[in-house]
């Protein structure tokens, strides 16, 4: 009986060195060949014990498929191209083997030439690795050999990623790599043809998470770095060169132009060249409105974001820098966070997932003392931010109840006449700023509507009735209650100028529709009682003007 056999040499149950193996209608396929940035040992790389006992790899192997240029999807490629030794054809896109080897070369001079590491790929292993890559096209499809075709999908996530559907025969795998399935300001959204494989290999690293919506993301990391920016601190967002760092940018370039601020943005010397010209290069990868606005504005091309020099890590007042890498486990972002760990007006927000080993998920963790190379220990104050461009991460075991707080958002539809009530008195509405409408809700067919109770009653055939409050006050004036009723009068009309305060012929007084009355106490003459009354819609004006009474009546002059 045919079967589809699946063995991951790195990434099962874990975040980094992807590196799956299927063996599929007598084929056997490697997708992608990752690098766990948490580690300085072999275990940086996919356990290749497993597939080299087979003999000569090339003769095991009939192809590998690199699904996008993040290192923790084709760091190891160099290392098991030229080291371990495969000579077969590697699969990639375009956009992916153009940016490939410039990360791989990048992390190499810190591993090599900064911390000295051994057992490393060379430069030169990383030319002759890129070698052996066949560059795909988007739905193209492409025969490895007579029995085994694979076919490429976009995916969004970075520039150049794809999922790759492979089919031996009458069965298929649908690989999917990392994917975006929402379009962001650069980058559209997954798609792939209308399938059936027999297996789906899918990135699940949040697949148990409950994500607030894109905008809200958005809208809280523009927060966090306005709060930071404007209490004089600097804001360090530790990213990789390609990808999440272009959608950030364009975002923190937009908000910057709408606020008019005037804190600089940097961004890694050189990356953002690197970038401008890989999106112009491969234009086609990008969203339509890219596409559509790219001759008259590169929306790569930034007014307010400038290239960062090592010295003005020391600069004084507020500043946002993008560094690379996004773990905070080498490079020009670790040695900014030393820096600036110490400072509790500054801020560090990872936009991005932090496997486990590295200095960005310590942090996360909640670790604010790391012991640091040679053992020195630096204390982290500044404030440390995730904002996964924020998860909620909700994991029960079985029988365990997780409870969410919710807020609904309920739609309710508010009746024309009850606006153009609200119009007539003159208040306008702002969209920006909440109002307060006084009507009866109706809720019939799970719709809800809020409309005048003039409407609600005709519509119930209800006749009207009104509910008014009364409030006692007590006060001493031996005075006839005709007399009382005057000084009430004269008191609160020089008090309360902006309402409309009469004296009637019946010897009450009204403030607006509020009622008051005097009335003489049964057993203390020298008592009257003044008898306050409002309807539900007045209660703040009631509640006021019963206040005022008992503090009682100014005394008349002599």
């Amino acid at each position: 009986m045919p079967e589809i056999r699946v063995t991951p040499l790195g990434a099962g149950q874990d975040v980094g060195r992807s590196c799956i193996l299927v063996s599929i209608g007598g084929k056997n396929v490697m997708l992608d060949c990752g690098m766990h940035m948490g580690f300085n040992d072999d275990r940086r790389f996919p356990d290749f014990s497993y597939i080299t006992r087979n003999g000569r790899l090339t003769d095991f192997l009939d192809c590998v498929i690199i699904s996008h240029f993040h290192l923790d999807h084709c760091g190891a490629l160099p290392y098991f191209s030229e080291m371990v030794g495969y000579d077969g054809p590697i699969y990639m896109t375009h956009p992916t083997q153009a940016i490939c080897p410039i990360l791989l070369e990048d992390y190499r001079k810190i591993a090599v030439d900064k911390k000295g590491e051994a057992n490393f790929f060379t430069s030169q292993m990383i030319k002759d690795c890129m070698k052996k890559v066949v560059a795909v096209h988007l739905h193209q499809t492409v025969q490895v050999d007579d029995e085994l075709e694979i076919k490429a999908y976009y995916a969004g996530h970075v520039l150049g990623a794809a999922m790759f559907q492979i089919k031996v025969g009458s069965e298929s795998v649908v690989y999917t790599g990392d994917y975006n399935m929402t379009p962001d300001r650069h980058l559209g959204a997954a798609w792939i043809d209308k399938c059936r494989p027999n297996l789906l290999i899918t990135e699940s690293t949040y697949a148990t998470t409950i994500r607030d919506s894109k905008r809200c993301r958005e809208r809280d990391f523009l927060k966090k770095v306005h709060e930071a920016v404007e209490r004089g601190g600097k804001v360090l967002i530790p990213v990789f060169a390609l990808g999440r760092a272009q959608e950030l940018c364009i975002l923190l370039e937009t908000f910057w132009e709408r606020m008019n601020l005037k804190a600089p943005i940097y961004f890694s010397t050189g990356l953002t060249e690197k970038a401008n010209h890989y999106y112009k290069l491969f234009i086609t990868w990008t969203n339509q409105k890219i596409r559509k606005t790219f001759v008259q504005r590169n929306m790569f091309e930034f007014k307010h974001i400038k290239a960062f020099d090592r010295a003005f890590a020391d600069n004084p007042g507020p500043m946002v820098v993008f560094a690379t890498p996004g773990m905070l486990h080498a490079g020009q972002s670790l040695q900014i966070f030393r820096k600036w760990a110490g400072n509790e007006k500054n801020m560090v927000i990872m936009p991005g997932y932090c496997v486990q080993g590295t200095v960005g998920h310590k942090i996360l963790s909640g670790q604010r003392k790391l012991e640091m190379e040679g053992r020195q220990v630096l204390e982290v104050k500044m404030q440390v931010e995730y904002m996964s461009f924020r998860v909620s991460c909700y994991m029960p075991a079985n029988g365990e109840t997780v409870t969410l707080p919710t807020s609904p958002s309920i739609p309710v539809g508010i009746s024309l006449g009850l606006l153009k009530r609200e119009m007539a008195q003159g208040l306008l509405p702002d969209a920006k700023k909440p109002r307060l409408l006084h009507g009866t809700l109706i809720m019939k067919d799970s719709n809800f509507r809020l409309v005048s109770s003039e409407q609600a009653l005709k519509e119930l055939g209800l006749a009207e009735h009104q509910l008014r409050f009364t409030c006692r006050v007590h006060l001493h004036d031996p005075r006839k209650e005709q007399e009382t009723a005057v000084r009430v009068y004269s008191h609160l009309k020089s008090v309360l100028k902006e309402h409309c305060v009469q004296h009637l012929p019946d010897g009450s007084v009204t403030v607006e529709s509020i009622l008051i009355q005097a009335a003489a106490h049964s057993e203390d003459p020298g008592t009257k009682v003044l008898l306050v009354s409002w309807t539900y819609q007045d209660e703040e004006l009631g509640s006021h003007l019963t206040s005022l009474l008992k503090k009682g009546l100014p005394q008349a002059a002599s």
